[in-house]
């Protein structure tokens, strides 16, 4: 065991350890703003990657590579002689004594803090219901992405030997639940996999065609946007052929089918939900109550209520905005969120006054497949169809970390665009299981 030996009196050191726990857009952004500073930071993540997770849907749906969106954080930080990089997983946090335990790989290490930011971001919601743990997919990262390519590659293999025709349309129906961005991105592109790459390579399915259905519990997509742009997004979901089931809500899961409430049966080999989140069991460590999808609730300034010197941003994070509602889980309020936490250590150790957080919300978008996307641009602009779509490709290129992984990103979306194409169809390793073998995992490792 190592045991750190950093000073953690009341006294305010004149070269504080920051701790940040997760290596998302939030603890990226936090340690970015901590780069060069006077503070000694240690950046630990499970992972020794930072994943651009938006993109996580085209990872599943053979578009792209998981390096594509995947940048090593030692890289990110090779000029920054003042932040560490620790790969392990957190065990406990000492919020009294002010230390961290973290299952590396040398063995279990007690890492000291003046200050911690915790970053875990969040984790699959299944609301407790063991079917689902069990037989759906999550979509939170690469494991997840990677192992949900495998299993549908690999039901095409297994569809196209099937000789019992409604197995067979089993096999190649894939159900998408929840009506958020996440849902509308997967649900299209799956089906555009279907349609312009897997069709033209399995002539033996002769006339069973794959079915994409979407369903959402509400009467409604994308519950945050304008109506306008709801009515835009499910016209073109349509138009695409993915079947869009709303008011529907799941009522029981199995392995080979679904059932919705409505009593309506759904022969289906694959469930991905897409319906709902939490915060990261990282939350139950702090040991303070916590609020609705077990975020832990902050200050303004982001530290946590009842505690000193922990800040807790993004996903994990319960702040209610000027209208009462929380801060949604979206990858700018993370990142905005590090920015400050780290200003605000460097404030309270130069003798300053901390700042509060202000969300500037630059809108939303999602796109919905080839040519087809809404946005809603600084909340007043709408935009739908190509420019929309166009908008939304932008922005994730510019937003994507290394030179490297925008070019090839950019290429492998020019390559799609003009052959009609995924290359990324290889299945490796043994046939993976879903659901909650790697929830189990995740829950008692998560950063």
């Amino acid at each position: 065991m190592t045991l750190s030996t950093q000073d953690n009196s009341e006294s305010h050191p004149s070269r504080p350890r920051v701790i940040i726990i997760g290596a998302g857009f939030g603890g990226l952004y936090a340690a970015r703003t901590l780069r060069n500073t006077n503070a000694d930071v240690l950046l630990i993540d499970r992972h020794n990657y930072h994943t651009f997770t938006p993109l996580l849907y085209q990872v599943a749906t053979s578009g792209l590579e998981p390096e594509q969106i995947a940048y090593p954080v030692r890289g990110i930080f090779h000029d920054s002689p003042n932040i560490q990089f620790l790969l392990g997983s957190v065990t406990e946090i000492d919020t009294h004594n002010r230390r961290v335990f973290v299952e590396a790989e040398d063995g279990v290490r007690e890492e000291s803090y003046d200050a911690l930011i915790v970053a875990g971001g969040s984790v699959t919601n299944t609301f407790g219901n063991a079917d689902l743990e069990r037989h759906a997919f999550g979509l939170k990262d690469l494991d997840d992405a990677v192992g949900l390519r495998h299993h549908i590659l690999r039901l095409f293999e297994r569809a196209a030997w099937e000789e019992d025709r409604a197995l067979r349309q089993a096999l190649l129906t894939i159900v998408v639940v929840g009506g958020g961005p996440t849902g509308l991105e997967t649900a299209g592109a799956m089906l555009e996999l279907y349609r312009d790459v897997l069709r033209k390579d399995y002539h033996s399915l002769g006339d069973v065609q794959a079915r994409v259905i979407l369903v959402e519990a509400t009467d409604r997509l994308l519950a945050p946007y304008p109506k306008g742009l709801q009515a835009s997004a499910l016209e073109q979901l349509q138009s695409l052929g993915v079947e869009v089931m709303l008011g529907s809500a799941v009522d029981q899961v199995a392995d080979d089918h679904i059932t919705l409430k409505d009593g309506t049966l759904i022969p289906t080999h694959t469930l991905i939900w897409a319906a709902g989140v939490k915060a990261s069991p990282l939350a139950t460590m702090l040991n303070v109550p916590l609020a609705r999808g077990g975020r832990v609730p902050v200050q303004p300034s982001l530290e946590v209520v009842g505690l000193d010197n922990v800040y807790v941003i993004g996903d994990m994070a319960h702040l209610e905005d000027a209208h009462g509602q929380p801060y949604p889980m979206l990858a700018p309020v993370a990142q905005q969120g590090g920015i400050l936490a780290a200003r605000n250590i460097l404030r309270k150790y130069a003798g300053q006054a901390q700042q509060h957080f202000r969300y500037n919300d630059r809108g939303t978008m999602a796109t919905i497949g080839r040519d087809r996307a809404v946005a809603w641009v600084f909340n007043r602009i709408p935009l739908t169809g190509f420019l929309a779509w166009a908008a939304w490709l932008g922005l994730h290129l510019i937003t994507l970390i290394g030179v490297r992984n925008r070019l090839g990103v950019f290429l492998n979306w020019a390559w799609n665009y003009l052959t009609y194409d995924r290359s990324v169809r290889v299945i490796l390793g043994r046939e993976t299981v879903p659901a909650r073998e790697r929830a189990l995992e995740r829950e008692t490792t998560e950063v």
